[in-house]
């Protein structure tokens, strides 16, 4: 039987087994209605959603006093080249159809740092939330895509060391207890222990950053297999990938810093030292700070990116997400479910060298910043969602009628309340049913309804109804506004 028939056949038997959702949404896969590979639709809940999550987000950033630019969508080739070490080969390219190379952004951070340099700014923080594009495996289930969001803070200066990281581990802290994902861990580590840990065991300088970024998949894989990647993959010796091994299971706070600032080997690395007396200042900060029952200092975190030059910070959720699954394995059919690990859902650093790059003299602007993990976050907050309610619309009265032939009343009061500034909606019905219009507010969660009728106009009042409640009283129509502006600065 061909593959297309083969599949048809499984989409009929899970409907027979009431696997319905998952088998309709197989029928438009097969039928050619999808969209392309490593994206999605959203909808109306979901941006409900979204725009919940990105408030929270918008909200911190500017408590902690950031303004907001934007650039654009595509980079020419040559700014982004250079800049992502090994993840370089994920970037989109766009065909040269102006004489001008060009690809889509891979990140805010080297658009950001160009933006620097071409405006000579030397001292700016800043939130930029946008969407990126990454050529790369796409994990729907874990909330990876090619085309996401990614939120980012960043603050541009020369001040003195580890006030601005610890500000941004702080938002950090604040954004994921704010969204409620559950427990999460912030970790920290840096740049110059890791590269003063790489010389101090014996790997060679031209394999730094190809090694920094085998450390970095210690999250996904065992140490068995990047041991193995960095002996037979990357050729280092067994000695070495063992004394790599040591170190990169240590895990603490200030305790560790101080620590390591002792051991014999770290504290002949001038670079090491530095990275090390940094983390012991970063740590007295979180502490003033109280986010370090959060933090944990992590000798395995490494973050791929070349251009990080100090601390760098990954923020991961204990927990895993019921996700759905895509494929069929172990005899499990597509719409079953299995627990995912989230990952990471915030990380950042310091890349003092990255606006350099684009500065004629090489001039460079210190730089500091964390990027929200958006896409992860909005799995959670979805799944959470699937229990409850969520409202689509912000809408506060609906205009109702009691009776026939009071279409234009019902236009022109809700025109009253729109010109007030109150959230206001109508039915497209000249003769709409009550009960109809009633319903409309319970299934789209309107708290209040103004019903007019005809002892209504005459008396110059309106009929407010509470929906939850049921509960009614008449409000003279001259004071309506009022009374509904006091009421809904009451509502969640």
């Amino acid at each position: 039987m061909a593959p297309v028939a083969m599949a048809y056949g499984r989409v009929c038997v899970g409907l027979l087994l009431g696997r319905a959702a998952p088998c309709l949404r197989a029928l438009r896969v097969l039928s050619g209605m999808t969209v392309s590979q490593g994206t999605r639709d959203y909808n109306p809940k979901q941006m409900a959603i979204r725009e919940k999550v990105f408030n929270t987000i918008i909200g911190c950033f500017k408590r902690h006093g950031a303004e907001t630019i934007d650039t654009p969508v595509f980079e020419l080739k040559e700014t982004l080249t250079g800049k992502y070490g090994e993840d370089s080969k994920l970037i989109y390219d766009l065909k040269d159809q102006g004489g001008e190379l060009l690809s889509l952004r891979y990140d805010l951070t080297v658009p950001f740092a160009r933006y620097l340099a071409m405006n000579k700014i030397t001292n700016i923080k800043r939130y930029h939330i946008a969407k990126v594009y990454r050529r790369d495996n796409p994990a729907m289930t874990r909330g990876r895509y090619r085309e996401f969001y990614q939120c980012d803070f960043d603050i541009a200066g020369q001040y003195d060391p580890m006030i601005p990281d610890a500000e941004c581990l702080k938002i950090v802290y604040e954004i994921l207890s704010e969204l409620d994902l559950g427990d999460f861990r912030i970790k920290v580590n840096d740049r110059r222990i890791l590269d003063g840990m790489f010389a101090m065991c014996g790997v060679p300088d031209e394999k730094f950053r190809t090694i920094c970024s085998t450390v970095d998949k210690l999250d996904k894989a065992s140490w068995e297999d990047v041991k193995n990647e960095m002996v037979k993959e990357k050729g280092l010796s067994e000695g070495v990938a063992d004394q790599i091994g040591e170190y990169v299971s240590m895990q603490g706070g200030m305790d560790l810093a101080e620590r390591l600032l002792q051991d014999p080997k770290l504290s002949q690395s001038k670079q090491a030292c530095a990275g090390l007396a940094d983390m012991k200042q970063l740590f007295s900060y979180l502490q003033l700070f109280q986010v370090t029952d959060k933090v944990l200092f992590d000798l395995s975190l490494a973050r791929g990116l070349d251009y990080y030059t100090g601390v760098i910070y990954e923020a991961v959720l204990s927990q895993m997400i019921q996700a759905p699954v895509v494929a069929e394995q172990n005899g499990a059919l597509p719409g079953d479910e299995a627990s995912v690990s989230v990952g990471s859902v915030a990380g950042g650093g310091r890349y003092d060298g990255l606006v350099g790059m684009f500065d004629p003299k090489g001039k460079k602007v210190p730089c500091v910043g964390v990027s929200i993990g958006i896409e992860r976050i909005f799995s959670i907050m979805e799944q959470k969602a699937e229990v409850k309610k969520v409202r689509t619309t912000e809408t506060q009265v609906l205009v109702a009628s009691a009776q026939k032939n009071l279409l234009e009343e019902r236009l022109k009061l809700t025109t009253e309340l729109w010109n007030a500034g109150i959230k206001a909606e109508v039915l497209y019905k000249k003769n709409p049913k009550l009960l109809t219009q009633l319903q409309h507010c319970e299934e789209t969660g309107i708290p209040l309804v103004a019903i007019l009728g005809e002892q209504e106009l005459k008396d110059g009042v309106v009929k407010l109804r509470k929906v939850a409640s049921r509960e009614e009283v008449d409000v003279p129509r001259e004071e309506l506004v009022e009374e509904l502006k006091r009421r809904t600065s009451k509502l969640p």
